[in-house]
């Protein structure tokens, strides 16, 4: 919410569906393999006490690329860095173990690879915690290593529950 004190004039910025509908907008182009995206959210606690949140919606389309999108404190991380690492690390163990459980992956002689996994993914990642640490003053790269373990764990977690309550959407994905 911006207010001009000047005149009054008001400017809201928001989106109802916030990241859900930031990743819808992000494929809008493109054919989606699964719909609505996939949200995960969760409030932590660091080693050192200070409160830690994660938000972060994804969802898979059939082009090639892999989309990330991350912010810190509403900053945006053009270059990822330790909540990008965290999420990437967790969905391919994820999607890994899933497909070994669920026999998906009966065919291949290795399990996949991260990069495949992330095959036309499409990721928004937001982090919120106190004293973050950047690898610049323009905040292109989060590089605050007590981020990456608890990004991997709330990740594994709370995609791993995803998985197993719609199996219709992990089998397509």
């Amino acid at each position: 919410r911006v207010e001009d004190q000047r005149d009054g004039r008001v400017d809201e910025f928001l989106s109802p569906g916030g990241l859900t509908e930031f990743c819808r907008f992000l494929n809008k182009n493109k054919t989606v393999v699964h719909e609505p995206p996939i949200h995960l959210q969760a409030r932590r606690t660091l080693e050192d006490g200070r409160p830690f949140e994660l938000e972060l919606a994804l969802q898979w389309n059939d082009s090639y690329t892999e989309q990330a999108v991350c912010f810190t404190n509403n900053i945006r991380n053009r270059d990822g860095g330790t909540h990008l690492t965290g999420f990437r690390m967790a969905m391919t163990r994820v999607v890994n173990d899933y497909a070994e459980k669920e026999g998906l992956n009966k065919k291949q002689k290795e399990p996949l690879s991260g990069e495949d996994i992330r095959e036309g993914l499409v990721v928004v990642i937001a982090v919120k915690l106190a004293d973050p640490k950047f690898s610049s003053q323009t905040k292109d790269k989060l590089v605050s290593s007590e981020v990456t373990p608890i990004v991997q764990a709330v990740t594994a977690e709370k995609l791993s529950e995803y998985l197993q309550e719609h199996p219709a959407e992990a089998k397509k994905v």
